[in-house]
């Protein structure tokens, strides 16, 4: 699926950006319907620190690939990193941090607030991730579906459809989470259970249609 090359015409980049430059190593990515991107390495020209002093790379430091300049707000916090790949017209933006081995953020989707996407989790579509939300391990936040507050979507589960995620919530292990549906509060689903469903902290085994 990659294919890594080098000395290509990098992006374009704005004057006033002053957080990340692209580097002369890229990589090519073929989604599924045959459509290729050529993501660059990006490399921090000025410390990164989050509002709670975290350090989220240094001047010098080489982060993951993007596509182009909209792919990673440089006005903000934001970072991405490791080997992780932001392409199409997707956005990681305010404090959000995508990293891993394999991470994918594509199509439209967007990654903002505080939310992290690590491992080889893939958001995908018009998906948003926000808040202090994490997405991880081989999980996929895909469609139109949104996963935000202190929620986590980890292991091989699937959020999907029009679904949201919310709260304390946790989707985990082979779960999917599809259609209309909402989990929330601080109700988990794990081990391979399907729902189109509501589920809340009260009736975690119970679900209900929405109105």
């Amino acid at each position: 699926m990659n294919e890594k090359t080098m000395n290509k015409e990098l992006p374009k980049k704005s004057e006033d950006n002053k957080k990340y430059k692209f580097t002369d190593d890229y990589i090519t990515v073929e989604k599924i319907n045959g459509e290729k991107h050529t993501l660059y390495r990006i490399m921090a020209t000025k410390d990164i620190i989050s509002e709670s002093g975290e350090v989220i790379a240094r001047a010098g430091d080489l982060g993951g690939f993007i596509e182009k300049e909209s792919n990673l707000d440089y006005l903000s916090n934001a970072w991405v990193s490791g080997n992780a790949i932001v392409f199409g017209d997707a956005r990681v933006s305010g404090h959000a941090v995508v990293t891993g081995n394999d991470a994918w953020v594509f199509d439209h989707a967007q990654v903002s607030g505080y939310a992290r996407v690590s491992g080889r989790a893939t958001i995908s579509g018009h998906a948003q991730v926000s808040g202090h939300a994490r997405v991880s391990g081989y999980a996929g936040v895909a469609g139109n579906a949104k996963v935000y507050n202190y929620a986590i979507v980890s292991g091989h589960a699937r959020v999907s459809g029009e679904a949201e995620v919310f709260d304390k919530a946790e989707v985990s292990g082979y779960a999917v989470v599809a259609g209309n549906a909402m989990v929330f509060g601080h109700a988990e689903v794990s081990n391979g259970k399907w729902t189109d469903g509501h589920i809340t902290e009260e009736n975690c085994v119970k679900e209900a249609k929405r109105h």
